[in-house]
């Protein structure tokens, strides 16, 4: 039966080696089972709930890859996405969680309409490179400045903004954790994050800094404090055109992106360079950011951490679903998960900041009128402390340039359609 469904012989690879690419897959990114909840938690939402709605979400979307695409892909809610929701969304614009809930409804069903006629594509390509590169520097660089301030490194200052904060018990541990981590990544050590969390959460434990769960397994799962509470009418206010196109651009470069490099890595190229299933891989993604805002957490994307098992032999979709069975079983330690505190998650963001600003090496600094957009686009995204904020900025920055350089050939009608998007994004 596994055969048939999976095509195991034809990709060159049994069940053993699918099974443990999918527990590789899963320790690499069960991380994201706490910080995607801690990130949101910040907006007013229930932590408990959010931490059962990241592991329904990851588990049917990366099912669904699995059974009706046969790749080894495991998706789940987004780092970048989950902060846009939070810290752009819901504390800069100020509006509420349900009505960014319909904000990640809308940007998934324009994700998936598009996916369906072909129109996502003429969109990417009317995207200069260099702002396609800064983008997940400029992510990288927001969650970084993210996890420092959770962890109380950097705080608030009048005078200056920021500062360095003080040498608490807890900025202690979240150090610790920090420096475990990036040790373990070192050592290439699978799970290093994973390991990192679990060790912070026992130290803040042991120094009495958190109350221990009065339960470690539970079969109660409850999802009913945020799913279907999105307000999708409420959502479709002209000010907040700008957010759901920033969504919907920031989820499909970041899963495009991933589905290209992870299905590379697969073999799942084909002789002509397209690659196997591709459409049926981005609907699939559409449709669970869709999903997503309907159970009530931050859109879901394709994670590059899929490459982990696909580098342990995984080629087929049986590899995604033993991942999205391991999220399943994780909803039964909810107790367990929801006492890590917010400085045990902080060094997650900052490894992941730290991995997206390493792409900074593909920006060509030689060419000013690409280099100078990049930069307006990376840099505003942590200083005015939204996503949406750091690509309109770029998008114009880049516009306005060769308009003022008469090059107006290499302005295409969609980005002229972007950057007035942008304008009304920034004025509104």
């Amino acid at each position: 039966m596994l055969e048939k469904l999976f095509h195991l012989k034809d990709r060159q690879t049994t069940v053993r080696v699918e099974f443990i690419a999918g527990v590789t897959t899963f320790l690499t990114m069960a991380y994201v089972i706490f910080v995607i909840p801690a990130t949101l938690q910040t907006t007013g939402m229930d932590k408990e709930a959010l931490i059962a709605a990241t592991c329904l979400v990851a588990a049917i979307s990366t099912l669904m890859m699995g059974f009706a695409a046969n790749v080894p892909i495991a998706l789940a809610p987004g780092m970048g996405l989950n902060a846009f929701f939070a810290y752009t969304l819901v504390i800069t614009y100020g509006i509420g969680w349900q009505t960014a809930l319909g904000i990640v409804f809308w940007g998934g069903v324009l994700f998936l309409l598009l996916s369906l006629v072909g129109i996502r594509e003429k969109i990417m390509n009317a995207i200069p490179a260099a702002i396609v590169t800064a983008i997940p520097v400029g992510i990288g660089l927001f969650l970084l400045f993210i996890g420092l301030q959770n962890m109380g490194v950097i705080v608030d200052n009048p005078a200056t903004l920021v500062m360095l904060g003080k040498f608490t018990p807890a900025v202690v541990i979240g150090l610790v954790g920090l420096f475990l981590t990036i040790i373990l990544l070192i050592k290439k050590v699978k799970g290093a994050i994973l390991i990192g969390i679990v060790v912070s959460t026992l130290l803040a434990l042991i120094a009495g800094l958190v109350n221990p769960p009065q339960t470690v397994v539970s079969l109660n799962v409850n999802v009913e404090p945020i799913a279907f509470k999105l307000d999708i009418l409420g959502a479709l206010k002209l000010s907040l055109i700008g957010p759901v196109f920033a969504l919907f651009y920031i989820n499909m470069f970041d899963s495009l992106g991933t589905l290209v490099a992870c299905s590379t890595e697969a073999g799942l190229v084909q002789p002509d360079g397209k690659i196997k299933n591709i459409n049926r891989m981005l609907v699939i993604d559409a449709f669970s950011t869709v999903l997503s805002g309907l159970l009530g957490t931050s859109p879901a994307t394709a994670y590059i951490e899929s490459a982990t098992g696909i580098a342990e032999g995984g080629k087929t979709g049986l590899t995604a679903i033993i991942t999205g069975l391991l999220f399943i079983i994780a909803l039964a330690f909810i107790p367990l998960i929801s006492v890590v505190p917010a400085y045990a998650t902080a060094p997650s963001l900052i490894i992941v900041g730290i991995l997206m600003v390493s792409q900074i090496r593909h920006i060509n600094f030689d060419i000013w009128e690409e280099s100078i957009p990049a930069i307006f686009t990376l840099v505003m995204m942590p200083l005015s402390f939204s996503i949406a904020t750091g690509m309109a900025c770029g998008f114009l920055s880049w516009g306005i340039i060769k308009m003022l350089l008469f090059k107006f050939r290499e302005i295409s009608l969609i980005f002229y359609l972007i950057m007035v998007v942008s304008v009304v994004s920034l004025l509104l």
